[in-house]
């Protein structure tokens, strides 16, 4: 399944500073896979030791938060639409 992968602008050094890239996968660990041998460096940014999704790291499909679905187990289908979302803090 090939889906469209929206890059943050902290990881779009990795993507030739692009916003947007394709990638081919059954589901979000496919899908990384996939990142990552067409922009190395991505999965070590997106994933532990363990292949877990990183704390600091939310991945959206058509919107809807994966750690609420399958997490990176999640199936995915042509055309779908990821979302790569680092979390944010700050503030006082």
């Amino acid at each position: 399944m090939t889906v469209t992968v929206k890059i943050p602008t902290p990881l779009r050094g990795l993507t030739g500073q692009q916003d947007k890239v394709a990638a081919d996968g059954d589901n979000i660990a496919g899908v990384i896979d996939a990142l990552d041998a067409l922009h190395p460096g991505m999965k070590d940014r997106l994933c532990d030791e363990d292949g877990a999704l990183r704390h600091f790291v939310n991945i959206y499909v058509n919107g809807e938060d994966v750690r609420y679905m399958s997490g990176i187990d999640t199936a995915v289908t042509d055309g779908d639409e990821l979302s790569i979302v680092p979390a944010v803090a700050g503030g006082a």
